[in-house]
């Protein structure tokens, strides 16, 4: 189970937390929530310290975000190297 809770909202910024497993039918509904912040043009903030495991489709999904310059915070040490490979790939800079 995934879930999401909002942190703190604003027209220009928002900060979510992530809690649970990013896995299987997680992952699709958290591409339509999160996405949809992004089409608005919000600028994203995810605290990631009570996400307990992302599968493959998870972390892909997750360094989608990070290319899309995404701030991640609270991340494990596993999370953070996964991320920054993300980043160097696009180009991005953290």
């Amino acid at each position: 189970m995934l879930k999401i809770s909002e942190i703190s909202l604003s027209e220009e910024a928002a900060k979510l937390r992530l809690e649970g497993e990013m896995i299987g039918q997680n992952v699709l509904e958290a591409r339509q929530a999160l996405k949809s912040f992004l089409a608005a043009g919000i600028r994203l903030t995810l605290d990631v310290t009570e996400l307990l495991f992302a599968d493959r489709d998870g972390i892909a999904f997750l360094q989608e975000l990070a290319g899309l310059r995404v701030e991640f915070i609270n991340c494990s040490p596993f999370l953070s190297e996964q991320l920054k490979e993300a980043v160097r790939k696009t180009g991005g800079t953290r």
